[in-house]
């Protein structure tokens, strides 16, 4: 019973989720470019919005700090890994360990998690987070898996018919929903894809998304490439 009923939770809290970005969530494609015509792009949802954040040294980091590279952003807390609005441990398996073993292919992509207090006010205890992940990640590397602080809502301020991604609700994480979600930007700071991340599912289909938007500057490098030599 009780694993029907975190089973019916999970449906509940991305059900809203499934209702703004649905269409972009049954994507089926096929990824070799013998059969590109049938390749689907990822949705476009518009820019994210402008913010500036800090990082343990003091570096600013805005939308152009991350021209041209692709960017899953998440909040983190200094809870964490016991009360996270994230899960932190299928984050590291699933996406940061695939990033660090593929750095070199993948150095244009980036994981950036915002600090927040648990209840979705900024906080600065970055060094402490640092050095939860340090001793929690293997190999973890702060270039790749990039620690800020400051208004995580300024990012995750954004709606799509209709819809806020700035919910409140008791059944979120410190009641604030965008606590729980994961945003993937384009190499343009452009939103397309939104899912939960208290899920190893979710979590996963967020991976995937990752390597669908990865094909797609593929394919149109490989575009390229073919119109400049004829």
């Amino acid at each position: 019973m009780a694993k029907s009923n975190t089973k019916a939770g999970s449906l509940r809290a991305v059900f809203p989720l499934l209702l703004l970005f649905g269409p972009a969530l049954i994507l089926i494609f096929i990824s070799t470019r013998g059969c590109e015509h049938k390749f689907k792009q990822l949705d476009d949802y518009g820019v994210i919005p402008t913010y500036s954040l800090k990082d343990a040294n003091g570096k600013v980091y805005t939308n152009k700090s991350f021209d041209n590279e692709i960017v899953l952003y998440t909040t983190i807390q200094p809870s964490c890994p016991d009360s996270c609005g994230i899960t932190i441990w299928h984050l590291d398996q699933l996406i940061y360990q695939t990033l660090r073993e593929n750095k070199k292919k993948l150095h244009h992509v980036k994981l950036v998690s915002i600090l927040t207090d648990g209840n979705g006010n900024p906080d600065q205890r970055i060094k402490d987070v640092q050095f939860m992940l340090k001793d929690r990640v293997e190999g973890f590397d702060p270039s790749i898996w990039i620690i800020l602080a400051g208004d995580a809502k300024s990012i995750f301020n954004m709606k799509h018919n209709g819809q806020s991604l700035l919910q409140e609700d008791k059944k979120y994480f410190g009641g604030n929903g965008f606590q729980e979600l994961m945003l993937l930007s384009d190499k343009k700071n452009h939103l397309r894809m939104v899912l939960p991340g208290k899920t190893e599912g979710t979590i996963r289909t967020m991976r995937d998304h990752m390597a669908l938007l990865e094909k797609e500057y593929d394919i149109k490098a490989y575009k390229l490439k073919k119109s400049k030599e004829k």
